[in-house]
């Protein structure tokens, strides 16, 4: 795998009924988030006949569980370079690959103007800059969501809004419900979408979009 050298020791953890494989280099897959998974799947079973898009993907974990329940086409895209090779990895563990696009980017930049999804995944990093010190173990890109850790989710959100294909919804991972309520107030005049539903758990914060 590119990137691995005899220092980097990749570890293996069961997520639903999957195993994903990851390093210290990429965000460690939370067992809480296997609920968007499954509430992913859920929404894909009503979606338009469209690929899903999971945004800040990690080593892909979240985006892989829901297709393996409602197999679709995914576009999984991830600015570092070992997420995105762990999520080829993955997906190949899981009898995926056939399904799974990489994409190692920035997010607004990897995508065609003209491309539309069923279902938008994001999972974009939510803890503020000054406070990443407080989660040494964990990689600084895959945490550090700015100042007051809206950054990503923001453009998580507007991307979103510019790629769903009629009917589609998406589905954000942040941190708390006052973080949710935030960005629906400040996207309220600048994207069509809306707060569907939000579902809190003790470690996060799931937001459903639709237009």
């Amino acid at each position: 795998m590119t990137g691995l050298g005899n220092s980097v020791v990749a570890r293996s953890s069961g997520f639903g009924d999957l195993i994903i494989d990851f390093d210290d280099r990429v965000l460690e897959p939370r067992p809480w988030t296997v609920a968007q998974s499954r509430w992913a799947a859920e929404l894909l079973r009503n979606a338009p006949d469209a690929p899903v898009l999971e945004l800040c993907a990690g080593a892909g974990q979240i985006g892989l569980l829901a297709i393996s329940h409602e197999p679709r086409p995914l576009v999984s895209v991830d600015l570092n370079p070992i997420a995105c090779d762990y999520t080829r990895a993955n997906a190949e563990r899981a009898g995926l690959a056939d399904l799974v696009e990489v994409r190692e980017g920035a997010m607004d930049a990897v995508l065609a103007p003209e491309e539309r999804f069923s279902l938008v995944i994001a999972d974009p990093p939510w803890v503020p800059s000054a406070e990443t010190g407080r989660f040494p173990a964990d990689p600084l890109l895959a945490i550090d969501g700015g100042s007051d850790g809206l950054a990503l989710a923001r453009q998580c959100w507007l991307i979103a809004d510019r790629h769903l294909q009629p009917g589609g919804a998406a589905l954000l991972q942040i941190g708390t419900a006052a973080q949710a309520r935030q960005l629906a107030r400040e996207l309220r005049g600048s994207s069509r979408l809306r707060v569907r539903e939000t579902r809190s758990f003790a470690r996060g914060v799931l937001v459903a979009l639709t237009a």
